[in-house]
């Protein structure tokens, strides 16, 4: 189970007996604003902590071509989850206020460090307003755990096998359409796609900030002709693709992350770009 509506949480929180086992963060994030920490700080779901996606959800390298969103060094995401007080029965909640295109990128991290009992919440924020969930200002101080993470529960891909992916039509980029098209790229090298790669924009699996209906998300991606194995996804430098491959385990296609993205492909001249 990977969501969990603002209902669900609403009641888990009310129960004395389950509401210990969450751990719950706030992952709001954009490209325009990547800290979201003053919004956080003016209020938050009861309980949540603020995960910073730039910082805690994703490392740091000198090598280009790993992308402007690294994964997280394992040592460093441990440090992370052992702050945030969660233990091997920790049922993680997931949120932002941005279609879960934050939240989506913590899901993934934390289910990649082997942590079992993920969800994201869907509909985000706005859906727990609109649930009669309050909003708090008080920070947390949750207990430090002494939990062992492992990374790589989660598939990756490194560039070859993206290329590999995308000469059998199953490689999906999240970026919006103008970009996929190499019309509007400021934040990258160069501007375009990996050849073959077909365009799912990350927005397309939501409406109203929450996401599709199963069917119709199941209908979408077998339209492209990634409605079995075999899948991988990407976008500009592995944030946003996280909401696709959250969107396909809905639909029971488990697809692997190329975690560089086009940020860490742009960066390598040696491999060739399209663009339309």
């Amino acid at each position: 189970m990977s969501l969990i509506t603002a209902d669900a949480l609403k009641a888990a929180l009310a129960d004395a007996d389950s509401a210990g086992r969450f751990v719950i963060l706030d992952v709001r994030w954009t490209l325009q604003k990547p800290n979201g920490l003053d919004d956080y700080a003016a209020g938050h779901i009861p309980g949540a902590q603020y995960a910073d996606l730039d910082t805690q959800l994703s490392g740091t390298s000198d090598d280009p071509t790993l992308g402007r969103h690294p994964l997280p060094d394992a040592t460093d995401l441990q440090e992370a989850v052992r702050g945030w007080g969660i233990t091997p029965d920790s049922t993680v909640v997931v949120y932002d206020d941005n279609s879960s295109l934050g939240a989506a990128r913590g899901w993934w991290v934390l289910r990649w460090a082997g942590l079992d009992d993920v969800r994201v919440l869907d509909g985000g924020l706005n859906a727990w307003k609109a649930a009669g969930g309050e909003l708090s200002a008080e920070i947390p101080q949750p207990k430090r755990s002494d939990i062992t993470i492992t990374t790589g529960a989660m598939p990756t891909v490194d560039a070859d096998q993206a290329a590999a992916t995308a000469a059998l039509g199953t490689l999906l980029d999240a970026r919006p359409s103008a970009r996929f098209r190499g019309e509007d790229d400021s934040l990258d090298p160069r501007a375009g796609h990996i050849p073959g790669a077909l365009n799912r924009p990350a927005a397309d699996n939501y409406r109203d900030g929450a996401l599709l209906p199963k069917h119709e998300l199941a209908a979408q991606f077998a339209e492209l002709g990634a409605d079995s194995g075999g899948v991988v996804a990407y976008c500009g430098s592995g944030v946003t693709a996280c909401s696709n491959i959250l969107a396909l385990e809905q639909v029971g296609v488990h697809a692997a992350l190329y975690s560089p993205s086009w940020s860490g492909w742009a960066a390598d001249e040696s491999r060739p770009t399209a663009k339309g």
